[in-house]
């Protein structure tokens, strides 16, 4: 006899059994984890009681591996074996080989895969394998301070973060160890640590400057729902673009030009360092002696706090402007917002501060440590998810930054999946074969806001094979987009007569490139117009092809039931539409094909009629009886 053990709805079955669950905050600059004691969020130190992890890692000879402060300390003099910033090449292919090749004194090489990969005196290096070895110092932190295994982990990613961006970050954790619950949005951690500490309700906007990317959410807290009602951001942008603002001051007023990797690494430290400082005082003293950092001569200079904000005030507008699109598509304005949060290290600096609180009109919430906010929200999220607070109404509800789709005849784009769309979501929508007898598809998945295919984003491709041959238009075939928890998406196809299937699980190799979905997102606005007439325009070359070969068909298949004029007339509708079809005048286009359709209303009748006598010839009425 089978015995049932049986618990209370929502109960564990063994309360006594507490599991141990991590948030992580991986970070351009610094990493932390953080994890629920006593009810209450703590994030974990290291053994001589730091919290912040230096994201930096450095490769030696004997294949030793050196991760945080130590590794920090040796940038300058062993450059090229030491990664720094290395978030910013997570997910990201050849553009960011381009864009960041020039910044980082690194020796990249593009890999089969279309990634970056760092060359390394222990061999070439893949930015998710140096973001594992973080992963993996931050697992055994937490397993030395909770004295267990982990059961699993919630880690952090801007909400920039595209599909291969989020891929890439998953799959470090694999590498480290890590089973992870779910990869939750920066923004929306520090939404539930600033949540959970305030009850607040309201409308909230989180601005996450940190040392790499950029992320604005616009969140809904209601009786314990976090609703992201929109997203923008950069994942390019962040505090280490000020450090490259002050270097590149350094280089031209001590008339440094084409420094070795050392020596970029030195001025970038020192630039970091002067910029810190500038965020409590009024001026920083700089030197340089002759030969010293790539300095032809003896240089003095004083870099004021007001210079420093001259240098970086474009970078701090363009985080703005994001927040300025955030409300437009959230219908908003900066008064509708009950309170604003900052997050991010890159925040503390002072111009940063004064800009966002005009720009909201209201003084931002920063009381809870920038540094740490983010670990603390995912420390939360985690306690659910392992299921150690099972009474928890905590829910929340992201959102997909781009709208998602396929490729339709003629370059077109259907969306299927809006952005700002809640996720997790599943859609589903029909579509048909152009062609008579046709018995495949090529699917296209694509990303973007603009109506064309040219002028979105390639995700992947995948055929649906074994399509039952049927006149067009009459197969159904099922497509359905699903984006999990994560982020992650998944397209199906299936042919509802038949139930042939096919599926992919969207991993692309690499990334957007810099700043490609804020420029999508311009285009689409500025190019609505155009974009129609273009969609009009494909639409009626597509509607005009398919009228015309089913024409053409037609005829060579039943032509005899045309007198001859009647046949040159339909044969020079046809030769009509098409020379129309190579033009640009889409009206002009579907006058052709309406009139193509009149001229065909005829042998369509003679066509039904003599289908109607072959399937009654030979036939008695007791046939159609009997059936």
């Amino acid at each position: 006899m089978a015995l049932l053990q049986i618990a209370e709805p929502g109960q564990s079955q063994a309360p006594h059994q507490h599991k141990l669950a991590i948030g992580i905050d991986l970070g351009t600059t610094h990493s932390l984890v953080a994890t629920m004691q006593s009810g209450l969020p703590r994030v974990l130190p290291a053994e001589d009681g730091s919290f912040l992890l230096p994201s930096v890692v450095r490769y030696l000879a004997d294949g030793a591996v050196v991760v945080g402060e130590a590794a920090r300390q040796a940038a300058a003099s062993d450059a090229l074996n030491t990664l720094v910033s290395v978030k910013r090449f997570m997910g990201r292919g050849l553009e960011a080989a381009h864009q960041l090749g020039d910044q980082l004194p690194y020796e990249l090489v593009m890999h089969d895969n279309g990634m970056p990969y760092f060359n390394t005196i222990a061999g070439l290096k893949s930015p998710v394998e140096a973001s594992a070895e973080i992963l993996n110092v931050l697992r055994v932190r937490a397993e030395a301070a909770l004295g267990g295994d982990i059961t699993g982990a919630v880690i952090t990613v801007p909400a920039y973060f595209d599909e291969a961006q989020r891929q890439a970050t998953k799959d470090a954790a694999t590498l480290a160890g890590l089973k992870v619950l779910r990869l939750l949005n920066e923004p929306t951690a520090a939404a539930v640590a600033y949540g959970l500490d305030q009850q607040h309700e309201g409308i909230h906007a989180i601005y996450d400057l940190g040392g790499g990317t950029f992320d604005i959410s616009i969140l809904r807290l209601h009786q314990g729902v976090f609703e992201v009602l929109a997203t923008g951001g950069d994942s390019a942008l962040g505090g280490d673009d000020f450090d490259h603002a002050i270097a590149s001051w350094i280089m031209a007023g001590a008339g440094i030009v084409n420094p070795d990797a050392e020596i970029q690494r030195r001025l970038l430290q020192t630039s970091r360092r002067v910029k810190e400082a500038l965020s409590a005082r009024d001026s920083v003293p700089l030197s340089l002696a002759a030969g010293t950092g790539g300095a032809p001569a003896d240089w003095q200079a004083t870099l004021t706090r007001e210079h420093f904000e001259s240098l970086i005030a474009a970078r701090v507008d363009d985080t703005l402007k994001a927040c300025r699109r955030a409300l437009r598509d959230a219908g908003l304005k900066p008064a509708d917002l009950s309170e604003v949060v900052l997050v991010g290290g890159s925040t503390r600096v002072p111009l940063v501060r004064r800009r966002v609180a005009e720009f909201f009109g209201k003084p931002a919430l920063d009381h809870l440590d920038p540094d740490q906010v983010v670990a603390v929200g995912a420390a939360v999220q985690a306690n659910i998810l392992v299921g150690n607070k099972p009474d928890s109404d905590l829910l929340l509800l992201d959102v997909i930054p781009l709208s998602l789709g396929l490729e339709t005849y003629g370059g077109l784009v259907e969306k299927v999946v809006p952005r700002n769309t809640t996720i997790p979501v599943a859609r589903a929508q029909e579509f048909t074969t152009f062609k008579d007898g046709q018995t495949a598809m090529s699917l296209h998945v694509l990303q973007g806001e603009r109506e064309m295919v040219s002028d979105c984003r390639s995700l992947a491709r995948f055929e649906l094979q074994g399509i039952p041959p049927m006149v067009a238009g009459a197969a159904r075939i099922r497509v359905l987009f699903q984006v999990d928890a994560d982020g992650l998406l998944s397209v199906s196809a299936e042919e509802t007569t038949s139930g042939v299937r096919a599926e992919i699980v969207v991993k692309p190799s690499w990334g957007l490139q810099d700043d490609d979905i804020l420029r999508l997102l311009r285009e689409s606005q500025a190019a609505a117009v155009q974009d129609m007439q273009a969609r009009a325009l494909a639409e009626a070359r597509a509607e005009a092809e398919r009228l015309w070969i089913a024409t053409e068909a037609a005829l060579a298949q039943q032509g005899e039931l045309l007198s001859a004029s009647e046949l040159a007339e339909l044969q020079a509708a046809v030769q009509g539409l098409k020379a129309l079809a190579i033009a640009d005048d889409a009206a002009a286009i579907t006058a052709a094909a309406e009139a193509l359709n009149h001229a065909s209303e005829t042998f369509a009748a003679r066509r039904m009629d003599a289908g109607i006598r072959q399937a009654f010839t030979g036939k008695t009425l007791t046939d159609f009886e009997e059936h």
